[in-house]
């Protein structure tokens, strides 16, 4: 009698600890974040065990200044962002009895951003704002401070392109983007 007992035991420990190692980005994030530059809503969406879709929509502060322009000066623009992501770190986290809840974890993704020109917030009336497109691969974290509330921290290098207008001179259309992002946010 001991022997099923113990055997069962074994069983059910065992089958613990397989399931234990079944770490998995959630099926769907809902969320609000804003940072030093800018306000968004978010939803990350599972794709695969570690691959999680993220689309966000939001408003992109810029900061006007320099040799071109005279004044310094910061306005808002839309933004919309496709992002997948890609949670590296997830066993290894939950291995060590660390939160994976709600995404949290280190992530590599391909952050592309399109600012449309539909309108913007505190333009300055002889400034034209063009729309742009950029692709950056970025590095980042998440970490949840409680049950519903997280930072997210990322940067990265890429590319972008600005979409000229008519009668609009550009001097450069295309160059060197940078993510530099310090996020907190608001998981419902």
């Amino acid at each position: 009698m001991k022997r099923k007992h113990l055997l069962t035991l074994v069983v059910f420990v065992l089958t613990l600890s397989l399931n234990a190692q079944d770490a998995s980005v959630e099926k769907s994030i809902f969320g609000i974040q804003t940072g030093f530059l800018g306000v968004w809503i978010h939803n990350e969406s599972q794709l695969s065990k570690t691959i999680a879709l993220r689309t966000e929509l939001g408003l992109d502060a810029g900061i006007l200044g320099g040799g071109i322009y005279e004044n310094t000066s910061t306005f808002f623009g839309p933004v919309i962002t496709l992002e997948p992501r890609w949670y590296y770190n997830l066993e290894k986290r939950k291995g060590k009895s660390k939160r994976i809840d709600g995404n949290s974890g280190n992530f590599i993704s391909i952050k592309t951003s399109y600012h449309p020109d539909l309108f913007t917030i505190n333009l300055p009336e002889n400034v034209v704002f063009l729309s742009d497109i950029s692709i950056i691969p970025t590095w980042g974290i998440r970490r949840n401070i409680g049950s519903h509330f997280n930072y997210e921290a990322g940067i990265g290098v890429g590319y972008i392109h600005i979409f000229e207008k008519e009668n609009i001179t550009v001097l450069d259309d295309s160059d060197v983007a940078v993510n530099l992002h310090l996020r907190i946010g608001y998981r419902f």
